[in-house]
């Protein structure tokens, strides 16, 4: 019951308060933070959770120590993410495609496939406007560059960039 209390304050209220950046941005963080705490599956000791976020009933989620949520990110119900993970301003992570198998059927009666959770591991940086398809795992130690459409998985320490996504280099 709880749960949905604070769910209904997130959507209703707190998803809307100004920017954690902003003039006392910093007591509308720590609110957002206080409700986030009482929906997610599991929630560490987080740095941010900036306005706008979407993130479904959130009962899944479970996010690490020191991580944060930007502007306007939505993340899928189901996310894991690790500590120290620091996620910019429009992100968006699906959780699901649609099944297109059978051409008897229009796509959008096919219904969607089950979500594979996507799990990003510690110490990531996601940058701004970065598209994540179902079910990637961003890699410890991994950097996503601004703008970046993520198709596939890479190595730990990967920096990748691009659409869809290349690797550039290693850390």
């Amino acid at each position: 019951m709880k749960r949905k209390v604070f769910l209904i304050l997130w959507y209703s209220f707190a998803r809307f308060l100004p920017d954690s950046y902003g003039p006392m941005g910093g007591v509308f963080n720590a609110f957002r933070i206080f409700c986030v705490k009482r929906i997610f599956k599991k929630c560490g000791n987080i740095s941010t959770v900036n306005r706008m976020v979407y993130f479904g009933n959130g009962y899944e989620v479970e996010i690490g120590d020191g991580s944060g949520l930007g502007a306007n990110n939505h993340i899928p119900n189901n996310i894991k993410i690790g500590k120290y993970v620091m996620m910019g301003p429009n992100i968006y992570i699906f959780r699901s495609n649609h099944r297109f198998a059978r051409i008897d059927i229009p796509m959008c009666y096919q219904g969607e496939e089950d979500g594979v959770p996507s799990i990003i591991e510690d110490d990531c940086w996601i940058g701004a406007n970065v598209i994540m398809t179902p079910g990637r795992r961003i890699r410890k130690g991994s950097i996503v560059g601004a703008g970046s459409v993520l198709t596939k998985d890479f190595e730990e320490y990967s920096i990748v960039a691009g659409n869809p996504a290349k690797l550039i280099r290693k850390r």
